[in-house]
C-alpha cells in the first residue's frame, strides 16, 4: 500500500459565489438597517463554510487500501486491483481515479475511475480489471480522490495511495523435444552406447567443422544417414547457456509485437523447458552478464526477463563460454562479422535462431541479410535456424530441434 500525499480543499466555484452573495447581502442590511435581511445574509454566508467543514472532516477520515491480485503475472494473463475503503460517512460523492499505464492493460470498457456515495460501517470495496500485454515493472498509481459536497459547495482532492508495484513476466509457451546432442543427453539419441566385454563406453554426436575423420561413427552415420562422430567417452557438461540478443539496433517494432518481445518470449521459454528436463540453465545477454542466478530456478529467471531493458552495444563480442556449457542463442540482426565474434567465443558450435527482424517493421532502416550471418555460424559449426515475424516461439523451436534452416510454412 502506497502512503498518501498532496491535499487540497476549498470552496466549489458555487460555494465563493454564495459566500460572496452571502457578505454582499450582510453589509446591504447594514447599510439599510435591516435585520431580517442580515439574518439572511449571514445564513448565506455560514452554508458554504460549514460546508467546507464536513468536506475537511471527510477528507481526514477516508482512507485507503490498494491490492495486487496479483502483484506478480504472466503478460496476457488478467489481474485485477482491488481498492479497500474505510472511515466515516461520505456527505455528497467520492470520486476516485486510479492511475493505470497504457503498459499495465487497463481495460477501455472499465476504466479505473469509480464515484462512492456510501461506505458502511465494514467499508467498501471496488474493483477493476487489468490484462497487462507488455512484460516489466509497471507503476499502478498514484490513487486520488476527490469529494464534493452534498450542495457542491465545497470539494477536496487528495492523492490518498502512492503507486504499487505490477510485475509482468514474460509468458511462458510450450516446447518440446531438444536438438541432438544438446544438453546432459549429448549423444543419447541415436547413440550407439557400447556395453559389452571388451569395448569402451562409446557415445556419438553429429559432425562438427574440424572433427577428425578418423573418428566418424561409421554404423550411427549410416542409421542416422549424416556424419556422426564418436566419443571415447562420455562428455563432461557443465549445463546451457541461453544467450539473448538485446541490441537495440539488432531489433525492430514497438510494444508487445516487436522483435525483442519475440526474442525474450522465446529465451523464457527454452529456460523454462530445459529447467524441466533436468539441465543446469544460465540465461545471459549478448554481452554475458547473467539474466538471473544460474541456480535460482525458473522464477528468478523470469523475473530477470520482466525487466530487461535494450543496450546500445553495437556488437557481439564478449567472453568466452564456460568450458563443457552448450549454448542455444536467439540474436537479432547481425552482420557476417558481428556473427563471427560470436563464433568465436564458442567454438565447439551451438544452436541459434536468428530473427529476420525485418518482418517486424519493413518500414525501418535496412538490417543485414541473416541468411548471410546464419552461413557464417554454420560455418563455424552451428545449427541456426532463421525466424520470421509470420511464426511463433514455438515454430522456431521446433525447426532448431529438426534442424530446419527455415521455419516450414504456417501460422500463428
Amino acid at each position: 500500500m502506497g502512503r498518501s500525499g498532496a491535499r487540497t480543499f476549498g470552496l466549489t466555484v458555487r460555494g465563493r459565489s454564495l459566500l460572496a452573495g452571502g457578505v454582499a447581502t450582510a453589509v446591504c442590511a447594514v447599510v439599510l438597517d435591516e435585520r431580517d435581511l442580515l439574518r439572511i445574509g449571514l445564513v448565506v454566508c455560514l452554508l458554504p463554510l460549514v460546508s467546507l467543514l464536513l468536506a475537511v472532516r471527510t477528507r481526514r477520515s477516508v482512507q485507503a487500501a490498494r491490492t495486487l491480485l496479483p502483484a506478480r503475472t504472466a503478460a496476457g494473463t488478467p489481474a485485477e486491483v482491488a481498492l479497500d475503503l474505510r472511515g466515516g460517512p461520505v456527505l455528497g460523492a467520492l470520486r476516485l481515479a486510479d492511475t493505470v499505464p497504457d503498459a499495465a492493460g487497463p481495460v477501455p470498457s472499465t476504466p479505473p475511475r469509480f464515484t462512492v456515495h456510501r461506505i458502511g460501517s465494514r467499508g467498501a470495496r471496488v474493483t477493476y480489471p487489468l490484462r497487462p500485454a507488455l512484460r516489466g515493472a509497471h507503476r499502478v498509481g498514484p490513487l486520488t480522490a476527490r469529494a464534493v459536497g452534498a450542495l457542491g459547495l465545497a470539494e477536496f482532492t487528495r492523492e490518498m495511495l502512492g503507486p504499487d508495484r505490477l510485475l509482468v513476466v514474460p509468458r511462458v509457451v510450450g516446447l518440446h523435444g531438444a536438438p541432438r546432442a544438446l544438453g546432459s543427453g549429448e549423444g543419447l539419441p541415436g547413440a550407439a552406447a557400447q556395453q559389452g566385454q571388451g569395448s569402451p563406453d562409446v557415445m556419438v554426436r553429429t559432425y562438427r567443422q574440424g572433427d577428425e575423420l578418423r573418428r566418424v561413427h561409421w554404423k550411427s552415420t549410416a542409421r542416422h544417414d549424416e556424419l556422426m562422430v564418436r566419443l571415447e567417452e562420455r562428455p563432461w557438461h557443465a549445463g546451457v547457456t541461453v544467450l539473448l540478443d538485446r541490441r537495440d539496433g539488432a531489433h525492430r517494432g514497438h510494444g508487445a509485437g516487436a522483435s525483442l518481445e519475440f526474442a525474450v518470449t522465446l529465451a523464457a521459454g527454452i529456460g523454462a523447458h530445459l529447467l524441466r528436463r533436468g539441465e543446469p540453465v544460465e540465461v545471459v545477454t549478448e554481452d554475458g552478464t547473467p539474466v538471473a542466478a544460474a541456480e535460482g530456478g525458473l522464477d528468478p529467471l523470469l523475473d530477470g526477463l520482466a525487466v530487461l531493458r535494450p543496450a546500445a552495444r553495437p556488437d557481439l563480442s564478449g567472453p568466452s563460454t564456460a568450458a563443457g556449457r552448450d549454448v542455444v542463442a536467439v540474436l537479432g540482426a547481425c552482420t557476417p562479422e558481428q556473427a563471427g565474434q560470436l563464433a568465436g567465443r564458442h567454438p565447439g558450435g551451438g544452436y541459434a535462431v536468428l530473427l529476420a527482424v525485418d518482418t517486424w517493421d519493413a518500414a525501418g532502416e535496412p538490417t543485414p541479410d541473416p541468411v548471410a550471418a546464419a552461413e557464417v555460424l554454420r560455418r563455424a559449426g552451428w545449427h541456426v535456424t532463421v525466424a520470421t515475424a509470420d511464426h511463433t516461439p514455438e515454430q522456431a523451436w521446433d525447426a532448431l530441434v529438426a534442424g530446419s534452416p527455415v521455419i516450414a510454412a504456417g501460422t500463428r
